[in-house]
């Protein structure tokens, strides 16, 4: 069965849709368990595993992607309008 979401390293926390996901649906996670999400996801976007408080790295493929410009709850997207260019790695 084709997962509808990548986590491309175990130390990530936000993973990729593969599919346009709606706001309010439960996805299994590769890992195990699964997560609802809680905006859509469009397409090869993030969505969050975890809850990210503002200033926390974002992290996809195991490397620090951008901080968090605001907080970010399990299941949300993660874009241009939550995350910024981090300072440094």
């Amino acid at each position: 069965m084709e997962q509808d979401v990548i986590i491309i390293n175990e130390a990530d926390n936000v993973a990729v849709a593969r599919r346009d996901i709606p706001a309010g649906e439960e996805v299994a996670l590769p890992t195990g368990g699964s997560l609802t999400t809680a905006a859509d996801i469009p397409r090869g976007h993030k969505v969050a595993l975890v809850a990210i408080a503002e200033g926390g790295r974002v992290i996809k493929y195991g490397e620090c992607i951008g901080v968090a410009g605001a907080d970010i709850g399990p299941g949300d997207w993660v874009h241009t309008h939550n995350i910024e260019a981090a300072d440094k790695p």
